[in-house]
Order: C-alpha cells, then sequence, then structure tokens
C-alpha cells in the first residue's frame, strides 16, 4: 500500500487549523476537514486518517487536495447548485418595522401573522427575526425630566458621586414603601437538581411596613429603619437618625423629590442643623439616586423569595439581611459623567403638545 507524502502547510496555517479543531463555535464540518489536513501534515496514511475522523478514504484524499490548491479559504463549503432563494430577508425586516394594517386588529407583528401576511414559512420569518435580532414582542420604557432644573441637579448629584468633598460623607437615603408581609399558603419546596425552587402562587398577606436606607457611596455601607408609615415625620425621624451614625462631620445627603423630604419640618430642622445639605434628584430622575441599586439588590435577594407570618418577621429578615450586607459591602462607583447624562437627557422637540 503506498502511503502518501506528509502534506505541507502554508505559513501560518498550523496554529489557525489547530484553533478551528478546538474552537466550540465553528461548524462540525469545518473542524473535521481542519483534523482532516492536520493528521495528513503530520504524514499520517490516508486510511489512518479516515479511521481517526470517521469519514472515508476517498474523503481525506478530497481535502487533502482541496488544501493543496486553495489553502484555508478551500476548506469552506462551496455555494451549492439549485434555485436561489424566493424570501427577500430585507422585506420581511421592513414589513417588521411597518405597523400592522388597522384591520387586523393587532399592536405588533407576531411571527405566524406576519408570515401568513407576506404568503411565505412561519419558520421563515423566524430564521429573518434571528438574524437580524428583531423581538416585535419585546417593549422597554423611558421617560425624558419635565424638570426645569435638570441640568443643574445632575451636575450637582453626579459632581457628588465622582468627586466626593473632603472631611465630608455623601449618603443616599430613600423609602421602600409598602413592602409585604406575605406568607405562601404551602410550604415552599426545596430547589433539587434540575428542578428549581417551587412556591405557591397564592398567598397571605400579614401587613407591610416601610424600609428607609441611606447608602454611604464611599463604603456601601447601609444604615436602615422600618416605619408602619411614610410621611415627614417618620423621614425627619430617619434623616436624624442618618445623621447620629455620621456625627461631627458634614453630611451631604441625596434623595428624590418626594413632598415629605421637602416638608416644612424637614427644612426647619436643617437650618438648625447646617452641617447637613441635601441634594434632590431631577423629577424623573430616582434612577440617579444610588440606595436604588441596594433596593433592588434586597428585593432579589431577600424578601421577594421570603415567607414571612408577620411584619415583624419581615423586618427581621431585611434586617438580618441588612447586617450582612455591611458586613461584606463595597464602594458604589458611578461612572457615567454629568455630560454623557445630560446629552441622552435632552430630548428633540417633536411638537409643543403638553401631557
Amino acid at each position: 500500500m503506498s502511503v502518501a507524502a506528509p502534506l505541507v502547510l502554508r505559513v501560518g496555517d498550523q496554529p489557525r487549523l489547530a484553533a478551528l479543531v478546538r474552537s466550540s463555535t465553528v461548524e462540525a464540518g469545518l473542524a473535521q476537514r481542519a483534523r482532516i489536513v492536520l493528521l495528513a501534515a503530520e504524514g499520517l496514511p490516508n486510511a489512518e486518517i479516515a479511521r481517526r475522523v470517521g469519514v472515508s478514504r476517498p474523503t481525506v484524499i478530497q481535502w487533502r487536495h482541496r488544501y493543496v490548491a486553495g489553502g484555508m479559504d478551500a476548506l469552506s463549503d462551496l455555494d451549492r447548485s439549485g434555485r436561489p432563494s424566493l424570501i427577500d430577508d430585507k422585506a420581511v425586516v421592513v414589513a417588521t418595522l411597518t405597523q400592522p394594517p388597522e384591520t387586523l386588529g393587532v399592536s405588533h407583528w407576531s411571527a405566524r401573522l406576519l408570515a401568513r401576511q407576506l404568503g411565505i414559512s412561519f419558520a421563515s420569518v423566524a430564521r429573518i427575526w434571528r438574524e437580524w435580532n428583531l423581538q416585535p414582542w419585546r417593549r422597554e420604557t423611558f421617560k425624558f425630566s419635565t424638570d426645569p432644573e435638570l441640568d443643574a441637579k445632575v451636575r450637582d448629584v453626579v459632581g457628588l458621586y465622582l468627586h466626593p468633598p473632603v472631611n465630608a460623607v455623601v449618603v443616599c437615603v430613600d423609602e421602600k414603601t409598602q413592602v409585604q408581609a406575605l406568607d405562601r399558603t404551602a410550604p415552599i419546596l426545596p430547589m433539587r437538581p434540575g428542578l428549581p425552587e417551587k412556591a405557591t402562587h397564592d398567598y397571605v398577606r400579614h401587613g407591610t411596613t416601610s424600609l428607609f436606607a441611606a447608602l454611604e457611596v464611599a463604603t456601601g455601607k447601609v444604615t436602615d429603619a422600618c416605619y408602619d408609615r411614610h410621611t415627614n415625620v417618620e423621614f425627619l425621624a430617619f434623616l436624624k437618625l442618618v445623621a447620629k451614625t455620621y456625627p461631627r462631620v458634614k453630611l451631604h445627603v441625596v434623595a428624590d423629590n418626594y413632598a415629605t423630604h421637602k416638608h416644612p419640618n424637614v427644612k426647619a430642622w436643617l437650618a438648625k442643623n447646617p452641617r447637613v445639605t441635601m441634594h434632590f434628584t431631577p423629577t424623573s430622575g430616582s434612577w440617579l439616586n444610588l440606595v436604588e441599586v441596594f433596593f433592588g439588590i434586597i428585593t432579589r435577594q431577600a424578601i421577594r423569595r421570603g415567607t414571612y407570618t408577620s411584619v415583624k418577621d419581615l423586618i427581621t429578615a431585611i434586617e438580618t439581611f441588612i447586617d450582612g450586607w455591611n458586613d461584606r459591602c463595597h464602594p458604589f462607583v458611578w461612572t457615567k459623567t454629568a455630560d454623557d447624562i445630560l446629552t441622552k437627557a435632552h430630548r428633540k422637540t417633536t411638537s409643543n403638545t403638553r401631557h
């Protein structure tokens, strides 16, 4: 039996072929051809290569010749003969981005509805949507702030995050109101291999509490208190608690435009305590308040999946989580500049309609 001479690889092809063989994302056929070429370069007989790769000997000979003739590019699939596709992908994309006719009575296209409208298959529409990353069923919301002091407030708050005052503490304060003490009507089934944790859909509601939290931006430490209500009385009491937590230091407090934060009682107390300065986020801009990030964390990691037989149990769970959080807390780093935010926050006038 004659043995074929070792295949001579082009300069630089060996590492590229090896990468194709190791890759988990390339097409299986391309990885197989790369392996054939590498084994041929090692001098293995065609029959042995065929046995190792799991193909026929003529297939090995074919890809050896293809590589010799065209290099790496020749290992890709050639264009197949046959009737060209009758589906215009761009026409499907344009139709997807066009509002459905009023006669259909729908707000957006579904793949099956659009396929019926265009006279093509559902699978074709689904394929094109995947390739063009189109998801008509999804919608995200946004809101522009109408605060006349938008620029000044953004620069004020972001300035505190990026360039905090020397020898001062910056805290973000807000309330998470109406936190519900929900008791499931049946015991929660724990997670098992292949099965997620399961809880009943129905529940018994044992009351609510309002969580007040102050996040220290520099460390991530949280000061908290729970109250039955969330009026200016409770906010002022919490503000005094925060001031007591950080004594004899200038305190900058970031809060949103909730009415209780600007109540005359609060203003009167601030006038008597000049070391405490309030900084307000713009209207519809509470996302600038970093404590909202912490509220999202405690909701996902503790509150939402908990079971509470009373408000007292709920408050205990909140306090336990925050104690643990303060043991492992980390600074909250703000990265966007005021200019970055304001560039997107200002919308172009499209009409003079007022809502």
